[in-house]
C-alpha cells in the first residue's frame, strides 16, 4: 500500500499556508538527517512576507535535536522562531537565543518524548515529518532519522508528511520504533544487545490527521567529515591507550563494551584511534548519531554494528549505504531517542561514552553549553543521558582555544551541565585524568597536571593553594577571574 490517491498531495507553500502564527510545530530532524525541507522553506518565505506587511508570524518549534538548514537557520533568519527545544546548532538561531529574541528550552534528549506525552510543552498543533512512504492506515516509514518523530506523529493535531524520494525505501529494515508506556506501567526495556529490536519498522498515526503529502527529492546536506587535526588525534590516542589498559586490567571485558561518541571531529578521531589500536577488539556502538567515520569502520570489520537515532552521513556515504543495503541494513538500528538515549539501557549495556565539553573545572564539573556562563553554544543534547549513566563517562576538550587565550580547564565552570559525581575521565591533548576513586584535592592535582595547558598550570595550582580551606578549596572573589579577564581583555591570562 502507498499514500498515492489516499492523501491530498500539495506543495510546500500549500502546506505552509495551513500553519498559523503562534502555532506549535514539531519537525522531524535529528541533525540534518531526516529533516523536512520544502515546508519549513516555505514557512520562512511566508514569515518574511508577513513581516514585510507589518503582521506577526513566528512559531514554537520542536525537533528531535538540531536540524537541517531549512528549519533552524532559514526560519531564524526570517524571525519565525519564538520558542525552540531541545537542541540547536544554527548560527542564526543561536544569535536570536542569545539576543533574547527566541526563548530556548535546553533539554536532555531522552526526556523530550515524555514531556510531550504529558503536555509539559503544550498542545502540538502540527507535525511536519519526512518519510519514504506512508500508508492509508497511518503507517509512516521514516527516512534517515527517528529522534522524537514517532511522538510528534502521536500527538500532533494535524500532520504533513514529506515523502523524500532521495532516501532508500529499505530504511524500514533499520528502523525500530517503540514508544514507552506511561508510568507506573513501564516494564524493563528488553534491549540486551545494541542490535536488539523491540518495535516496528514504522511509526504510526491517526490517518485522519494527515492533511497532506509533499513530495521532495533532496539530500540531507550533511557536510563530509574533516580530517582529524593534531589535537583531536592526540585526544583519540590518549583514550585508546587508556581503554587498552582497562582491558588489560580486566575492568573492561575481553569482548569490549558498546561505545557512544558525540558529534564532530574529536569523536571521529577517537573512533579512528580505537580502530587502529592493536589491543582494542572489534566493537559495537550504542549511540545517538552515526557519522561518516563509522561507515569505514563497519566496512573494515572493526565496527560490528551500531544502534543510533540518525544516519548523519555525507552524500558519498549515503550513496554507499543505500547502494549496499544487504550489507548495512543488518548492522544498523535506528531508534527514537527515548530508546537510543534511555538511561536504563545505557546502564544495562555498560556503554563507554565519549563527549565533548567547552570547559571543565579543577574538581571535575563540566560545561557543555554556555560560553562564560551566559551565551548558549548549542545545548546539552544527549550528552547528559550518557555521561550520568555510562559505565565509563569520558569528557574531552582541547586544553586551550583561540590561540591560547582561553583555557578549557578553569577553577570553576561558568555553567555546570555535568557535575563531578558523573564525570569519571577528563581528556585533552595534554593527557588523560582518570578521576575514579579520588577525593577533590586529588582530582584537582591530577586534572591540572595532566589536562591543563602548561601555560595555565602555575595559575591553577596557585589558585588551589591560596583558596579557602574546605572539602573543596575556592576563593569566591577569584573563582571566575579567568572568565572576567577574558571578557575584559580577550585573554584569560595577561600577555606574558
Amino acid at each position: 500500500m502507498s499514500y498515492r490517491g489516499h492523501f491530498a498531495e500539495m506543495t510546500g507553500d500549500e502546506a505552509a499556508a495551513l500553519i498559523d502564527d503562534g502555532a506549535f510545530v514539531g519537525f522531524s530532524a535529528f541533525t540534518p538527517a531526516g529533516a523536512v525541507k520544502a515546508t519549513p522553506r516555505a514557512l520562512a518565505a511566508r514569515a518574511e512576507a508577513e513581516h514585510a506587511a507589518g503582521r506577526p508570524f513566528a512559531l514554537r518549534v520542536l525537533a528531535g535535536a538540531s536540524s537541517g538548514p531549512d528549519i533552524d537557520e532559514r526560519l531564524a533568519r526570517a524571525g519565525a522562531i519564538r520558542w525552540r527545544a531541545p537542541y540547536q546548532s544554527s548560527p542564526a538561531l543561536r544569535d536570536a537565543i542569545n539576543g533574547q529574541r527566541c526563548e530556548f528550552m535546553d533539554l536532555h534528549l531522552s526526556h523530550v518524548g515524555q514531556m510531550l506525552e504529558f503536555g509539559f510543552l503544550g498542545e502540538l498543533d502540527f507535525a511536519v515529518v519526512e518519510a519514504v512512504d506512508v500508508t492509508p492506515d497511518g503507517r509512516v516509514y521514516l527516512s534517515a532519522s527517528s529522534g522524537v518523530t514517532p511522538s510528534l506523529l502521536k500527538h500532533a493535531d494535524r500532520i504533513v508528511v514529506e515523502i523524500n524520494e532521495r532516501h532508500s525505501r529499505r530504511l524500514s529494515e533499520m528502523h525500530d520504533v517503540a514508544l514507552l508506556p506511561n508510568p507506573p506501567h513501564r516494564s524493563p526495556i528488553p534491549i540486551h544487545h545494541p542490535l536488539d529490536k523491540i518495535g516496528t519498522p514504522f511509526a504510526v498515526c491517526d490517518p485522519a490527521r494527515i492533511v497532506g503529502v509533499v513530495r521532495t527529492n533532496e539530500p540531507d546536506g550533511v557536510p563530509a567529515a574533516r580530517e582529524a587535526d593534531t589535537v583531536s588525534a592526540a585526544i583519540g590516542g590518549h583514550i585508546a591507550e587508556f581503554l587498552a589498559g582497562e582491558l588489560r586490567a580486566g575492568r573492561v571485558p575481553p569482548e569490549f563494551l558498546p561505545l557512544q561518541a558525540g558529534v564532530g571531529n574529536v569523536a571521529n578521531a577517537v573512533l579512528a584511534a580505537l580502530a587502529s589500536h592493536a589491543s582494542i577488539p572489534p566493537f559495537w556502538m550504542y549511540t545517538e548519531v552515526l557519522q561518516d567515520s563509522q561507515i569505514e569502520l563497519m566496512r573494515s570489520g572493526k565496527l560490528l554494528g551500531a544502534s543510533t537515532s540518525a544516519l548523519t552521513l555525507s552524500e558519498s556515504n549515503v550513496d554507499e549505504v543505500y547502494g549496499d543495503m544487504d550489507f548495512f541494513a543488518p548492522r544498523m538500528v535506528i531508534r527514537p531517542t527515548e530508546l537510543s538515549n534511555n538511561p536504563g539501557v545505557v546502564r544495562r549495556l555498560g556503554v563507554i561514552s565519549v563527549n565533548t565539553v567547552l570547559e571543565a573545572d579543577i574538581y571535575g564539573c563540566a560545561n557543555s553549553t554556555h560560553i562564560c556562563g551566559t551565551r548558549l553554544m548549542n545545548g546539552i543534547g544527549g550528552s547528559g543521558d550518557f555521561v550520568r549513566n555510562s559505565y565509563l563517562s569520558i569528557l574531552v576538550a582541547p586544553s586551550v582555544a583561540k590561540g591560547g587565550a582561553v583555557s578549557s580547564i578553569v577553577p570553576m565552570c561558568s555553567h555546570v551541565d555535568h557535575n563531578e559525581h558523573s564525570v569519571q575521565v577528563l581528556v585533552t591533548e595534554q593527557g588523560l585524568a582518570d578521576l575514579r576513586g579520588l577525593g577533590p584535592m586529588e582530582r584537582a592535582a591530577r586534572i591540572i597536571d595532566r589536562c591543563a595547558h602548561p601555560s595555565y598550570r602555575d595559575y591553577l595550582h596557585r589558585y588551589t593553594r591560596e583558596s579557602r580551606l574546605g572539602h573543596l578549596r575556592h576563593d569566591l572573589r577569584r573563582v571566575f577571574e579567568l572568565h572576567q579577564n577574558y571578557l575584559e581583555t580577550g585573554r584569560m591570562l595577561p600577555e606574558q
